[in-house]
């Protein structure tokens, strides 16, 4: 009975035809892990992976069942292969072809994008997964500010000059994470590992990256059984000044899919705020008609607080990330739903909230990080205008660069990173351009970064159609949650405009987390707007 109460309710969320036969249970389990897929992607890349493509074979299973389903065709269509199209092109005419094939893995994560518009039947889905998708990153938000609270590691302050730490060229404020592997919370814990081996691999944070040092045995000094002199130290305190990055492996991955997901929560809270404010309105229009007197218990009470709480969380989470440009990125895309779905008022009251919101990020930047907004003394600054740099002069050095490009994850390979001199003729750390139109024009030529701004324009395109067609009335349908999809739409639209704002000086394309977590909310949002196109609101 109760497996039976679970298959109709997932056949009910899912729009699901209970029908007996292979063809039904194919399209449950498509569902489910789609719904895993949209659970795990705030999380973890590793499961997020696994829930797509365990849900992608059941649905192309399903493509050869009889009655075998129609593709979903969209406007984005012939936009999105020609993108994946011209990355295949330009592979085979890269000057290492067998990595950049290896490659198209990632280039094919727009597959995800299918896969979700595909397993959608109707709108209630969409709000399901929507909402699944805005709790499910809760919860590593809410652990964000506890694990700040908590602390971290071993931060060192008074170094002597014999200390084994100096020798092993820490400084003063690093803080110490592993030893050998091992996690350290105290002095304690450090010197009984360092005493283990002759030399110890020490793991340590120093803005803005984790580094690891070899610490020897018999540099350590004799404390009399006292940690911090054995250690050469004079105090210690656990960490609280780091870059948060969520459950994943780096805080530029984390800020990237903040930025997404915290504009469609935004998307959503001006949306339901200003549908309410509508309600209002006409609620007291209709009783002054009527001669009636509004009892103030009567009003129609407005449903946002939690959108709110989850919007200023999430806010929250971004800023300890300090990552500007997706901070940035976020500021856009905050501008760009209040423009589309708000009022003058609104914008002007956005703008003096984001004023001093800015102020007091740039503030928390410089004691957290000790850099301004655009430092000069910023390596991470000083990088990206070398690569910037050095990308656009590859990119002009030929007409092969120019059209094809050299391929991609070339620039990777030592052996061209010496022939053309990159990364400061290898004297900085091999990576990307740290941007994505350089990273395209370089690796795909001229033709891969235009077909990525045909891409992007097509969608901007579709969900700003579906949102001006979702304010018209309509009075041939009985539009339920009306608020919830326009919103769905406005915080699609501004975490679109973000993500390409912060994509240019992040190769946020490339990041394959944050690229599933974009082509999901373009599944969602396409859905939703040709749900709008066809008059099809219902539940």
């Amino acid at each position: 009975m109760g497996l039976q109460n679970f298959i109709e309710r997932i056949d009910l969320i899912a729009g699901i035809r209970p029908e007996s036969g292979l063809a039904p249970w194919l399209e449950r389990i498509a569902f489910i892990f789609l719904f895993l897929m949209v659970l795990s992607a705030p999380h973890s890349i590793a499961a997020t992976q696994i829930a797509w493509l365990t849900g992608m074979l059941a649905w192309v299973i399903r493509l050869f069942v009889a009655p075998r389903p129609a593709l979903v065709r969209t406007p984005l269509d012939i936009p999105l292969w020609a993108f994946f199209g011209w990355a295949v092109v330009a592979a085979l005419c890269s000057y290492e072809p067998l990595v950049s094939l290896d490659k198209l893995r990632g280039a094919a994560l727009f597959l995800i994008f299918y896969f979700v518009i595909n397993n959608l039947r109707h709108l209630r889905a969409v709000k399901f997964l929507a909402l699944a998708l805005i709790f499910s990153t809760m919860i590593n938000v809410l652990w964000t500010p506890v694990e700040r609270a908590f602390g971290r590691g071993v931060e060192i302050h008074g170094l002597s000059a014999e200390s084994p730490l100096k020798k092993a060229l820490l400084w003063e404020g690093d803080t110490l994470l592993k030893a050998d592997g091992r996690k350290i919370r105290t002095p304690e814990e450090l010197v009984e590992e360092l005493k283990r081996n002759e030399t110890t691999r020490v793991e340590f944070y120093r803005p803005d990256f984790n580094f690891t040092v070899e610490v020897k045995r018999a540099d350590l000094l004799d404390g009399g059984g006292d940690p911090l002199k054995t250690l050469g130290i004079e105090s210690w305190k656990k960490s609280r000044n780091w870059r948060s990055q969520g459950f994943y492996g780096h805080y530029a991955t984390y800020a990237e899919v903040l930025q997404l997901i915290t504009s469609l929560v935004l998307g959503l809270f001006i949306a339901g705020l200003f549908k309410e404010k509508g309600k209002r309105q006409k609620a007291k229009e209709d009783d002054e008609k009527e001669g009636k007197i509004q009892n103030p218990k009567s009003k129609i009470q407005n449903p946002n607080w939690l959108f709110l709480f989850c919007l200023l969380m999430m806010a929250f989470a971004l800023l300890l990330t300090v990552t500007r440009a997706s901070q940035l990125g976020f500021l856009i895309s905050a501008f760009t739903i209040v423009l589309l779905g708000g009022s003058r008022k609104m914008i002007l009251i956005l703008a003096a909230v984001a004023l001093p919101v800015a102020v007091g990020g740039l503030i928390f930047l410089h004691q957290t990080r000790e850099v301004g907004f655009f430092d000069r003394s910023d390596d991470s600054i000083t990088y990206r205008e070398t690569v910037y740099r050095e990308g656009i002069n590859l990119w002009l050095k030929n007409p092969r660069h120019f059209f094809l490009g050299v391929g991609m994850d070339t620039v990777t390979k030592k052996e061209y990173v010496q022939r053309w001199h990159l990364f400061d003729d290898g004297r900085l750390a091999m990576s990307h351009f740290h941007s994505t139109p350089i990273q395209l024009l370089v690796e795909r030529g001229l033709f891969g970064l235009l077909l990525w701004l045909l891409l992007f324009g097509a969608y901007l395109r579709t969900l700003w159609k579906g949102i001006k067609t979702g304010k018209k009335e309509n009075p041939k349908s009985e539009i339920r949650n009306p608020k919830f999809f326009s919103g769905l739409l406005l915080g699609c639209a501004g975490g679109a405009v973000g993500f390409f704002a912060s994509g240019m000086v992040h190769y946020n394309l490339g990041d394959a987390e944050v690229a599933m977590v974009f082509y999901l909310l373009m599944g969602l949002g396409v859905f939703v707007c040709q749900a709008i196109r066809r008059g099809d609101f219902g539940f």
